[in-house]
């Protein structure tokens, strides 16, 4: 099996699993993930923070969002413009949000362009070396690309349920590492700058 099919079966698996989960068990864990990282995650004040509107059966991070503007962090959503670009707009309370493409919601044209100092990543697996598994279109791997190639290096902090996790993710070169991972179990630092300001 390639790496690359390797891949898709664990993020068929661990999808399932978390489509499983109970609108309870979702909620409970979006909640504990924001008590566990509300306060941890290390940022000055202005500095610009990238979640996600939670769709299908994702985290929803939107607690923990709201903590981390409380701390002074700059908020941005993802938005998809297209098949192989992201671009990140910022949130702001009260704006509208519309249909950004891939399923999600966000922040519309009008909205300021932000680079992130953090990413709250989504995935479908992670590993306990950091690797992650996306969702298969390399949407946020372009998007780190993109902002390195800026001389950026955004804080990658991977959001997931503790099902999530697999024992290795068959890592490849061009793949990205996690800085950190969220769970409702915790919040882990794989690399120094995960956790740090």
């Amino acid at each position: 099996m390639t790496p690359k099919e390797k891949k898709a079966q664990l993020r068929n698996e661990k999808l399932a699993l978390r489509d499983a989960m109970t609108t309870q068990a979702r909620i409970e864990g979006s909640l504990a993930m924001a008590d566990h990282a509300g306060e941890v995650i290390a940022f000055e004040p202005g500095a610009v923070i990238s979640g996600f509107w939670p769709i299908r059966s994702e985290a929803d991070i939107r607690p923990l969002m709201a903590r981390l503007a409380e701390r002074g962090a700059r908020l941005s959503l993802p938005v998809v413009l297209d098949r192989e670009t992201i671009v990140f707009r910022e949130l702001v309370r009260g704006a509208p949000m519309v249909k950004t493409g891939f399923g999600t919601t966000g922040p519309g044209p009008e909205a300021e362009l932000l680079d992130p100092d953090i990413l709250l990543v989504p995935l479908s697996a992670f590993d306990g070396n950091g690797h992650r598994i996306g969702y298969g279109a390399g949407h946020y791997d372009r998007a780190i690309d993109r902002l390195r190639a800026k001389g950026l290096t955004p804080r990658l902090i991977g959001v997931a349920f503790a099902c999530q996790e697999v024992a290795e993710v068959p890592f490849e070169p061009h793949d990205v590492a996690l800085d950190a991972v969220l769970t409702e179990d915790g919040f882990r630092i794989f690399n120094e700058q995960g956790g740090q300001g």
